[in-house]
């Protein structure tokens, strides 16, 4: 049996900030209290009145493996995970092969069993033909089914009508999409080869425009409510579109909402600084997108914020524009980026444990984490808001070794993350090199 005791932390959770002792037995929280004596032989760690957050659970990245192992892996991108705060991921399936049948879920969960240093989960991807795959999905094993509507790469865009009408109608998990509708961007870029023009970074907005963007999300909210499915939207960059959402609690939506770091930082005026470092899709866009988001965060028509972690190699990032692959690697600096957004009064940290922790365990019903309660898993970040972290290419812990954010110094530190009871990282470094992560299970509400 191993004993945490970490005392004078502002333990954050539920709406609150106060400062407790917070007891870790073995994987889980055993006792929060306001004073808590410690006992005999036991680790004590003194948080100095630090902010002490459930770790995050990002719904949303790309650790590329199987297959695309070059640009990373669930090793390398799990750690990277863990030093940013991340603590649980959800991974998509665009790897190659495809992570369409069972069997290729089952593979990557061996992987994760042997490597992952933060817990984990993986969706089903959907194709135009796996619907009885889909089907027999469990939802006390399964994150949920993403549908890619409208770009993809492989076997995995889904744009038959009755395709997509039968996986509303019969998934038994959630569905996530990424909308962007591919007529509208074959039209743009037909605009740009017709005027004779080659298009460069800072056109990548005008070619993935809003009404891409509008016209795939408004279609798939039309078939959640068609079919009462429900619907999670991945990575909303626009305005326009969030007049299709609601505001409110996560408990009481059915279709709901998620915003990525990148689309809440950057807008197309970084372009020119940082090209196709943050090109990615759906594309960023103008200011007054950034700045609707940020509002949305507050009101409550966006319900998540998550990452969309993507990394390419330096290499392929620096390729003309329309040869460089879209994303980037995010997952070691989104919670730093979403405090740096507290420090300048965007938002409460309340606001970010709610949309990064406490709402993605809502939304997916997992078991027993994204609070800070007692007999749950001991998913821990201790973070500093007074001491800082300066960003470079290469202190990075990527497969990538580049981050786009380089260069800037964020106002907040992260200082310990625990992983299931397991201190995993001491704000400077891996302090193990153990796989701590256990796969991610989730309750079935029906």
């Amino acid at each position: 049996m191993t004993t945490t005791l970490i005392t004078n932390a502002c333990v954050v959770n539920e709406n609150r900030a106060e400062v407790m002792d917070v007891r870790i037995v073995d994987q889980r929280i055993e006792k929060i209290d306001k004073q808590i004596t410690a006992n005999e032989n036991e680790q004590v760690i003194d948080a100095q009145g630090n902010w002490l957050l459930p770790g995050m659970i990002d719904d949303q990245v790309h650790f590329r493996e199987p297959g695309l192992t070059h640009k990373g892996n669930i090793a390398s991108e799990s750690r990277a995970a863990v030093a940013g705060g991340i603590t649980s991921y959800m991974e998509m399936p665009n790897v190659s092969p495809s992570t369409t049948t069972q069997a290729a879920l089952d593979f990557k969960y061996d992987i994760a069993q042997q490597h992952s240093m933060a817990n984990y989960a993986f969706y089903l991807g959907a194709t135009e033909s796996n619907l009885e795959d889909i089907k027999a999905l469990d939802p006390e094993k399964t994150c949920g089914v993403k549908v890619f509507m409208g770009a993809s790469t492989g076997n995995l865009l889904v744009e038959k009508p009755q395709a997509l009408e039968a996986i509303f109608r019969d998934s038994p998990v959630t569905i996530l999409t990424h909308c962007e509708y591919g007529p509208v961007i074959k039209n743009n870029l037909a605009s740009f080869h017709n005027s004779g023009k080659i298009p460069v970074i800072t056109d990548h907005p005008i070619i993935r425009d809003a009404n891409a963007c509008y016209q795939s999300s408004s279609y798939a909210v039309g078939l959640a409510k068609k079919f009462q499915s429900n619907l999670h939207v991945l990575h909303i960059t626009t305005e326009k579109e969030l007049e299709l959402f609601s505001p409110g609690a996560i408990e009481n939506k059915r279709i709901t909402a998620e915003a990525c770091v990148h689309h809440l930082w950057f807008s197309e005026q970084d372009y020119p600084r940082l090209g196709n470092l943050i090109k990615c899709n759906p594309a960023i866009k103008a200011e007054s997108d950034r700045s609707a988001l940020l509002n949305a965060v507050n009101t409550g028509v966006i319900d998540i914020i998550a990452t969309d972690h993507a990394p390419h190699t330096w290499q392929e990032k620096n390729q003309d524009y329309n040869q460089a692959p879209a994303g980037l690697p995010l997952v070691q600096h989104a919670l730093l980026s979403l405090l740096d957004h507290v420090k300048q009064s965007r938002f409460t940290i309340e606001q970010i444990v709610e949309k990064t922790a406490h709402n993605p365990a809502k939304r997916f019903n997992v078991v027993e984490r994204g609070f800070i309660r007692e007999g749950y898993y001991a998913d821990l970040v201790l973070v500093s808001p007074n001491q800082t972290t300066p960003v470079t290419h290469k202190n990075t812990f990527y497969h990538c070794q580049w981050s786009p954010f380089a260069g800037h110094e964020f106002s907040s530190k992260i200082l310990s993350t625990w992983v299931n009871g397991q201190q995993v990282f001491d704000g400077q470094q891996l302090i193990t090199e153990k796989s701590a992560g256990l796969p991610l299970s989730f309750f079935n509400p029906n």
